[in-house]
């Protein structure tokens, strides 16, 4: 049985690494066969962990396709609102910036991935409400010499059970249109361990499929199907119910091999989130927004 996951840093021979730096600014490395790893503690109660996944070895390893995969750990989030979700957006602002970096004639095409409707998917569109666009001014005005912001478009496609159209393809109309230099896609994830759901950031340069969280997988979102780099973000919101079950009880499973197999069988896997995942994914469309903004718009936001 595999256990569903899009994080990189929950991938099978990556567990080991989740032990966090003690000190800010102190960083740890660890080598694997293809791949490349660093800590580092951005804060008090914020932790980043940094992946690069060189090659097939790599690959073979983790499951992911090569590139960068940077992972934020906020702990206590709900408890301490406001003072932690302002760090984390700095945090992420400053991660973004390592595979965006800003330059005075960048153009990004932002994109809110997922069904509004549905409130474990909603976390791309909440966060494209909060997002700063500048394109329409560029194009009425051209670019204000004072003005030390990225040209933003955004585009919520929505879901193809309400559009009736492929999520890819409407994106990649978007990217004709706009010509970007990179695509900036956000969407919700599944996770292995349920505690991921409120503390979790993962940032990456390898594209994302659409759906991936809710596990109605699209058409993904590459360089390759779109003509530009696409960098993804996204937080689980979600976890698989056999995962969980298996978890929970498995100090009780005497036939480990056993109790998975019967997992497996289950004909209708169902995908579950916490009972709080509303104020989950307000809190990290905020945080989200606003690391965004401060990345692409320096000149209006302040980090």
């Amino acid at each position: 049985m595999v256990f569903r996951t899009d994080l990189a840093i929950e991938s099978k021979g990556l567990e080991h690494l989740r032990q966090k730096t003690e000190q800010k600014g102190e960083k740890a490395g660890r080598e694997l066969p293809g791949i490349r790893t660093e800590q580092e503690l951005f804060a008090s109660g914020i932790a980043v962990t940094r992946i690069r996944i060189l090659d097939g070895e790599g690959r073979l390893l983790t499951g992911k396709p090569e590139g960068n995969y940077i992972t934020i750990e906020v702990e206590d989030l709900l408890q301490e609102p406001e003072e932690r979700k302002r760090t984390a957006a700095r945090c992420l602002a400053k991660e973004l910036e390592r595979l965006i970096p800003y330059h005075d004639r960048l153009k990004v095409l932002v994109i809110g991935l997922g069904n509004p409707l549905v409130t474990p998917d909603a976390l791309g569109p909440k966060t494209l409400e909060q997002v700063t666009v500048t394109r329409h001014i560029f194009m009425m005005t051209g670019k204000p010499q004072v003005l030390r912001a990225a040209c933003v478009s955004a585009l919520a496609p929505g879901v193809t059970a309400s559009t009736g159209m492929e999520t890819a393809e409407l994106i990649r109309q978007a990217v004709e249109l706009v010509k970007p230099d990179v695509v900036l896609a956000v969407d919700a994830l599944a996770a292995r361990d349920v505690k991921r759901i409120s503390t979790t950031i993962q940032i990456c340069d390898t594209g994302i499929s659409p759906g991936a969280g809710t596990g109605n997988l699209r058409k993904d979102l590459t360089r390759k199907r779109l003509g530009v780099p696409v960098v993804a973000v996204g937080v689980p919101t979600v976890i698989d119910s056999k995962t969980l079950v298996f978890d929970t009880l498995g100090e009780f499973i005497k036939e480990e091999q056993e109790a998975l197999k019967k997992l497996e069988q289950l004909e209708e896997p169902l995908t579950v989130t916490v009972t709080d995942i509303g104020r989950v994914v307000e809190d990290f469309a905020e945080i989200l927004s606003r690391g965004i903004n401060i990345a692409l718009c320096p000149g209006i936001y302040s980090s």
